[in-house]
């Protein structure tokens, strides 16, 4: 998948023409154009990661009825192919689609409510839908940054395109933690939003359980939550037409109140379950079915 990307985001010229055009295409004939190579990926992805994904899907969603696995297949496809339009030409054309038809926002006033507390707010999501429009909204409207991981050299050019509009990020593979941590803390006690995607996976994240079983999560929720007693909103977006999402803030959460200060796995573990539920309702926008095995040890949990 991100040899894919890789060709796409070093395409040079050829990309940069795409971008020019797509700012004069009408949006049924660049979604028609989506749907089309979709289509061929999915035809020609090649029997090995379609049948990664479909057994990644299988065993976390306990899906079992073809039809549906193949439903979720090609659209999953589809997500893809729309949102690399969106981050490789239709944003290069300085047109990110963040206008109110575009994006609709649903239970905003939960983040605009926590942010008068004087705490600041960690707005918790997975990678679903466009992430990178959802997190760009929020820089239009808030104080707002996040942590990215741009030591890949496929990802990074959208990364860098994305700091040109003005997106902060602090780059976990590049950044001391101490110095992550402790500019992350600042932002808050200013208060400031930090966007956090939770379900990142690195070797060195502390252990949780991600789906029933023992895996590895981003444990910088928990910690900044609870140290700093700061509110989490849990956020989710999904596309639910063409080029249009909709971008769900829900209650916040105190961890605080929940967990105590050493309970920090069990406070992500709780995160967890809330990402398992959205990825469930909406599973064809989750990015990581094509490797979502690397991140399960051996052994289930009972």
């Amino acid at each position: 998948m991100y040899n894919w990307i890789g060709q796409l985001t070093q395409g040079g010229r050829g990309i940069r023409f795409a971008a020019a055009a797509a700012g004069f295409m009408p949006k049924p004939i660049a979604f028609g154009m989506c749907w089309t190579i979709a289509r061929l990926l999915y035809t020609f992805a090649g029997r090995q990661i379609k049948e990664r994904i479909r057994r990644n899907l299988t065993e976390l969603l306990e899906l079992r009825h073809s039809w549906k696995l193949k439903e979720i297949e090609k659209d999953y496809f589809l997500n893809l192919a729309v949102t690399l339009y969106e981050l490789l030409l239709e944003s290069q054309a300085g047109q990110p689609g963040l206008c109110p038809e575009r994006i609709r926002t649903e239970g905003e006033h939960h983040l605009q409510d926590a942010l008068t507390q004087g705490k600041g707010a960690i707005v918790f999501a997975p990678h679903s839908g466009n992430f990178f429009y959802y997190y760009l909204l929020l820089t239009r409207r808030y104080s707002c940054m996040t942590v990215v991981t741009a030591g890949s050299p496929e990802l990074r050019p959208i990364y860098e395109q994305f700091g040109s509009f003005g997106c902060r990020g602090l780059d976990y593979d590049h950044t001391p933690p101490l110095e992550l941590v402790r500019t992350l803390r600042k932002h808050l006690q200013a208060g400031g939003v930090v966007f956090l995607l939770g379900d990142f996976y690195r070797e060195a994240f502390p252990e949780a359980e991600f789906f029933g079983k023992r895996s590895r999560s981003p444990g910088g929720t928990a910690m900044l939550a609870l140290a700093e007693e700061a509110p989490v909103i849990p956020c989710h977006g999904y596309r639910n037409r063409m080029f249009r999402h909709r971008l769900i803030f829900e209650q916040p959460r105190f961890l605080n109140r929940e967990f105590a200060t050493h309970e920090r796995e069990t406070a992500t573990n709780s995160l967890n379950r809330w990402l398992e539920r959205v990825i469930r309702e909406h599973p064809a926008g989750w990015f990581y079915w094509f490797n979502a095995d690397e991140r399960f040890a051996s052994k289930q949990i009972v």
